[in-house]
């Protein structure tokens, strides 16, 4: 417990420390003062709007488990599946590449169609955070369990394109994904590629069968509403009482991001004679879905190719939003897929028992130990708390 004397003495601390800052938080609001002239409504249309998401690694937590299984799975706000795998870190990637594909090469899921698009036909070819296998005859090359998490997401990415180039709609539709339109999983320049492909495929709706699809990204969390955050609640931008938006400048992302190329879109990329922009795929929008000035402010990317018509989209999106439930003004669609893709509960029971079943085939006349561990204590440093 922290005495009296050392709460007044770091209370003094804390006040020379942020009085000294001072100039930084002045600098935050004239960054974000000519935001307040930008602000514009956001008026409802209708539309469908449909949604994915992969599960992330909090929710596949997996007791008895010395092999750090994954599920990777990926479901639309309609409950349709489109992946179903599991993936430990030791997997083998051949054997994980060659899912995708049938005995004739052709591909069989989502990712083996990116993959194939791409022109590519290996994992560790399509992202460079995927490490090449060692010789088969070699020794076991120790592995990074981070891969399993970029091969998530690249499974998001390719099924986000089979949606947007496989799939007819019978109306104009808004496909929101979780997360920005922004990735540095890929290799090389295959990025570049990847929004060439979603580009041509909405272009494609349009001239055939007259329809627009469009792609926006919705983040629960973003540095650049972080950094700006309080300077914007002094200036009273988005303070609205009605639902409004604005648009990012490129400059006050890149002051946010430790990766400026995290934030340099095609037009930046080429007005400041820099390397192409490999890595952003959308345009940042400050939103607020809800008609109360404290209503909560969500960071959208909008698909570069689509920000001029960002106006359109969030109007689309915006009754979505007003339905959302349990989060006021965050798109219902991909709560809904949240809830779609969780495994939790009875799902998470059936995932355990399979799991704990297999262990136990593996261990033979030592599978009484599973037992054991049934009846222990799985935290006793927790009685601490007691």
């Amino acid at each position: 417990m922290i005495d009296p004397e050392s709460i007044e003495a770091l209370q003094a601390e804390l006040i020379n420390a942020i009085s000294g800052d001072r100039r930084v938080l002045d600098e935050l609001r004239a960054d974000v003062r000519p935001l307040k002239d930008a602000t514009k409504p956001i008026h409802p249309r209708s539309t469908t709007a449909i949604s994915l998401v992969g599960t992330d690694g909090g929710n596949n937590r997996i007791e008895f488990d010395p092999f750090l299984v994954q599920l990777v799975r990926v479901v639309d706000s309609s409950n349709n599946e489109y992946c179903l795998e599991v993936v430990t870190p030791t997997s083998d990637r051949r054997l994980v590449t060659k899912r995708h594909f049938a005995e004739d090469g052709e591909p069989r899921t989502a990712l083996g169609q990116m993959m194939t698009k791409l022109g590519v036909k290996a994992l560790w070819d399509l992202s460079p955070m995927i490490p090449r296998p060692a010789e088969r005859d070699g020794p076991v090359d120790p592995v990074s369990p981070s891969w399993v998490q970029v091969y998530r997401e690249l499974t998001e990415w390719a099924v986000l394109l089979k949606l947007v180039t496989e799939l007819h709609y019978g109306t104009d539709t808004v496909i929101v994904a979780d997360g920005n339109l922004r990735s540095k999983v890929f290799k090389g320049e295959l990025f570049v590629k990847y929004r060439e492909l979603l580009a041509e495929a909405i272009a494609e709706h349009e001239r055939k069968r007259r329809r627009k699809i469009y792609v926006a990204g919705v983040m629960k969390h973003s540095k650049v509403l972080q950094r700006y955050r309080l300077a914007m609640a002094i200036e009273g931008i988005l303070r609205t009482n009605f639902p409004a938006y604005i648009e990012v400048p490129r400059d006050l992302e890149m002051k946010s991001y430790v990766w400026s190329e995290y934030a340099r879109g095609d037009d930046e990329a080429g007005r400041l004679g820099g390397e192409a922009n490999k890595f952003v795929g959308g345009k940042m929008f400050f939103v607020k879905f809800g008609a109360r000035p404290h209503d909560p402010v969500w960071p959208i990317d909008i698909f570069v190719p689509q920000a001029r018509e960002a106006s359109t989209i969030l109007g689309y999106m915006l009754a979505d939003a007003i339905d959302g439930f349990p989060v006021p003004f965050y798109p219902r669609c991909l709560q809904k897929a949240h809830e779609n893709a969780a495994l939790v509960d009875f799902d998470m029971t059936i995932l355990q028992d399979q799991v704990v079943k297999s262990v136990r085939s593996l261990l033979g006349e030592h599978s009484g130990r599973l037992d054991e561990m049934t009846l222990q204590t799985r935290d006793p440093s927790a009685a601490r708390y007691g």
